[in-house]
C-alpha cells in the first residue's frame, strides 16, 4: 500500500514517531502542501491522509488508484464524504484522542480568568508585588468557581469530561444536548440553549460546526447571557461571530472571551479580538499535547491497519 500525507507537520512536527504508520506501507510525508500541489504528491495513493487539507469532489476525481482517505483529528468537514463514497473510498477519522487534553485546556483558561493567574505572575515580574506595604496584593477581583453555573453547548465526549471536571469544582452543570435526561449523570441539568444562555455564569462550546451553529453565538444570543458572563471556545472558531463577541467585551456586557480557535487559522496580525486584554486566545493548541497526539498517532495506525485487514472503523462516510 502506498501511503502519503499531505500535512503531517501539525500532528507530528517531530517530536514523536511515525513508526507505526510507516510498518504499513510504503510512507511518504509531506509536512505542509499546497492546494497546488495536492494532485501531483497524491496521484499514486491508495492511501491518503490529511489533517486540514480540504479533499474536495474535485480532488477525488482526480485520484483513481484512491482506496482510502484518513483524518488525523476528528473533525472531517474538510472533506467530501459523500463524492468518497459514491467512489467506494473509505473515510476515517480519529475520534476521542484528545478528550482529556481539550478538557485541560477550558479549564487552564477557566482558572487564568477566575484567578487572574497571567496578570498576576506579570504583574510580580514587574516588581509590583516587591513593593507592597502588606504580605499579599491584589488589585483585580478574583472569583471562586464553586456555586457558580457552568452551561455546556454539546455532551460529547470532550463536553461530558468539562461537566465532569466542573462538578468536581463544585460547580452547577447546565447542559444543552440530544442526550435524554435519562441517561445524564443525575448532577446535570439538561436545559434548552435560551435557558442555558440565562443561567450561566460561563459558558462553554463543545458542538460540531454545522449550518445550525455556524455563528450561533452572535449579537442577539449574547443578549441574552448574562452580565459578566465567561464565554469560552475550544470547539469550532466560526461557532461565533467575532465581531459580536468584541462588541460583548467592550461594553463590559462579557467578563472573557477564552478560545483556542478562530474563523480563520492562523488570524490576520490586525484581528481586533487579537488585541482586545479581555480576550484570552492560545494559537489551536487545546489538542496537541504530546500524550494526545501520541494517541492519534496509535490510532491512525489502528485505523490504517483494520482498513487493510478488511475491518475499517471509525468510518464517517
Amino acid at each position: 500500500m502506498k501511503i502519503v500525507d499531505l500535512d503531517g507537520y501539525a500532528a507530528n512536527p517531530g517530536d514523536i514517531s511515525w513508526e507505526e504508520v510507516e510498518a504499513l506501507g510504503e510512507f511518504k510525508l509531506y509536512d505542509f502542501s499546497s492546494e497546488d500541489e495536492i494532485i501531483e504528491r497524491a496521484k499514486d495513493a491508495e492511501i491518503l491522509l490529511i489533517n486540514k487539507i480540504n479533499i474536495t469532489r474535485e480532488i477525488i476525481s482526480q485520484l483513481p488508484k484512491l482506496k482510502y482517505i484518513g483524518e488525523l483529528a476528528t473533525g472531517y468537514n474538510n472533506i467530501d464524504t459523500v463524492a468518497a463514497r459514491e467512489k467506494g473510498i473509505i473515510v476515517t477519522n480519529i475520534p476521542a484522542y484528545s478528550t482529556d487534553s481539550v478538557a485541560q485546556s477550558v479549564f487552564a483558561h477557566l482558572l487564568n480568568v477566575a484567578n487572574r493567574v497571567d496578570y498576576y505572575a506579570n504583574e510580580t515580574r514587574r516588581g509590583v508585588w516587591s513593593k507592597q506595604r502588606s504580605f499579599c496584593y491584589w488589585d483585580e477581583p478574583l472569583m471562586e468557581l464553586s456555586g457558580k453555573t457552568l452551561g455546556i453547548v454539546g455532551l460529547g465526549n470532550i463536553g461530558a469530561k468539562v461537566a465532569h471536571v466542573g462538578h468536581t469544582l463544585g460547580m452547577d452543570i447546565s447542559a444543552f444536548t440530544s442526550k435524554s435526561s435519562s441517561t445524564l449523570p443525575e448532577w446535570v441539568r439538561k436545559t434548552t440553549l435560551n435557558g442555558l444562555f440565562n443561567t450561566s455564569d460561563v459558558i462553554s462550546l463543545h458542538c460540531p460546526l454545522t449550518a445550525e451553529t455556524n455563528r450561533m453565538i452572535n449579537d442577539e444570543t449574547l443578549a441574552e447571557m448574562r452580565d459578566g458572563t465567561i464565554l469560552i471556545n475550544t470547539g469550532r472558531g466560526a461557532l461565533i461571530d467575532e465581531d459580536a463577541v468584541l462588541r460583548a467585551l467592550e461594553s463590559g456586557h462579557l467578563l472573557a472571551y477564552c478560545a483556542d480557535v478562530m474563523t480563520e487559522e492562523p488570524p490576520k496580525p490586525d484581528t481586533p479580538l487579537l488585541q482586545h486584554p479581555h480576550a484570552y486566545i492560545t494559537p489551536h493548541i487545546a489538542w496537541a499535547t504530546v500524550e494526545a497526539r501520541q494517541r492519534l498517532m496509535r490510532i491512525c495506525a489502528d485505523n490504517i491497519r483494520a482498513f487493510i485487514e478488511g475491518n475499517p472503523q471509525n468510518v464517517v462516510n
